[in-house]
């Protein structure tokens, strides 16, 4: 399903081809966001693809492109695995507990943080994780998450359509 062909073109189209003011205007404005597709689109032109096949590559790509829409599986994907993140209790000011006042806490079972399954999506609207996550490391797996999402689609299409 995924062709070295087929990679070679997506990193072009999206890496080469794709200028700085694309890069940063595509998810403001859609003209920015349409010049990319078309673009984009050129090297998977040598593959030969069905009309219905590059109909999907552009017409995808402009959507997950325009609205950032990785953001919104990185998020889910951390929404939905195991684990929790602690933060402080909005009800206790932790610095203004005694220590006795924070044993007592402690024996009932209750404690200076709160546990939350994971940060609302107003938290993580910018990459879809945390604000405390480095920006770097934000900013490069959400990347990564987009390349994928564009990749696997991209095969599907060559490969049914």
């Amino acid at each position: 399903m995924i062709t070295a062909d087929q990679l070679v073109c997506h990193a072009v189209g999206d890496y080469i081809l794709q200028s700085d003011w694309m890069a940063t205007e595509k998810t403001k404005k859609s003209v920015a966001a349409l010049c990319h597709v078309l673009t984009y689109a050129l090297p998977f032109l040598f593959l030969r693809p069905s009309w219905p096949a590059l109909a999907v590559i552009v017409s995808t790509h402009f959507v997950i492109d325009r609205w950032r829409l990785a953001r919104y599986v990185v998020w889910l994907k951390n929404f939905l695995a195991p684990g929790y993140i602690e933060r402080d209790a909005p009800n206790f000011e932790a610095h203004e507990l005694t220590p006795e006042a924070r044993r007592n806490l402690h024996a009932h079972g209750i404690g200076t943080k709160a546990r939350l399954r994971n940060l609302p999506w107003a938290e993580c609207t910018a990459t879809g994780y945390p604000p405390d996550r480095p920006a770097w490391l934000a900013v490069w797996l959400l990347i990564i998450a987009d390349n994928v999402m564009h990749i696997l689609i991209n095969g599907l299409a060559l490969k049914y359509l």
